[in-house]
């Protein structure tokens, strides 16, 4: 009864040095694929990182993580020549197949970031403010554009003729447009109905004026997004992906 009481014990000890130690390597182990994923990926700040599973050693020896959290707030990208700040960026990863800890591949990955409706209006045409559509136009992915009519038109390098200017002086347009994804960076923005101007010939001009498109520079490269869902808080994108290059 002795030895068996004093090999559980001993069990028990050698259980919690083994839990100590997995923990500690875990802790490393997400710190280096931050600071990879940093450089990588040209993040101004290291993400988040979490290794999910238990026992972590033992996914190591076998060169394959079951899944993996990334997190990063505050990154910023470009657009339109404009810097935009790009906040709730995540990504989870399954089945992330290593090389040490210089490289790794995940097989299958999801994930979502947002952009306020004031950095999407940076990269707008002149003079246009890009806000909340409201739920019912939000549940179709469609944001308000509004803005200045002659502004908006000469936005785009239309000459607005002085008797126009007359009749449009002080009119302010409003847009509900369509938000959509284009090639995992380019969010697309389209006028899905129009006001009617008081010009003949100017309505396809006004349309040029308030559609756009909106080109994600310095986003991670493990985020390739392919749909918008609109809120009241902006824009919130999700997407996926095969054979992610988490670092190296």
């Amino acid at each position: 009864m002795r030895a068996l009481r004093i090999l559980l014990i001993t069990a028990v000890i050698l259980g919690g040095l083994f839990t100590l130690a997995d923990r500690l390597a875990v802790g490393y182990a997400e710190r280096e694929v931050a600071a990879k994923i940093r450089s990588s990926q040209g993040l101004s700040e290291e993400p988040e990182v979490s290794i999910n599973g238990f026992p972590f050693l033992t996914q190591v020896v076998g060169s394959e993580l079951d899944d993996v959290s990334v997190s990063a707030d505050g990154v910023t990208a470009r657009a339109g020549g404009h810097a935009i700040q790009v906040t709730e960026v995540t990504a989870e990863l399954n089945s992330v197949r290593l090389n040490g800890l210089s490289s790794a591949v995940a097989d299958r990955a999801t994930g979502s970031a947002r952009i306020s409706y004031a950095d999407l209006a940076k990269s707008a045409p002149k003079g246009a403010s890009v806000s909340y559509a409201g739920a019912e136009r939000a549940a179709k992915g469609q944001v308000k554009v509004s803005g200045p009519a002659v502004e908006l038109l000469e936005s785009t390098g239309v000459d607005v003729p002085g008797f126009a200017e007359g009749l449009l002086k002080g009119r302010t347009i409003t847009a509900y447009s369509t938000v959509s994804i284009v090639g995992g960076d380019t969010v697309r923005v389209r006028a899905a109905d129009l006001p009617g101007l008081p010009v003949p010939g100017f309505d396809g001009m006004l349309r040029d004026a308030v559609d756009y498109d909106l080109k994600l520079d310095g986003m991670p490269s493990t985020v390739k997004l392919d749909k918008a869902l609109a809120d009241e808080r902006g824009l919130r994108f999700s997407g996926a992906g095969t054979d992610v290059r988490l670092a190296g």
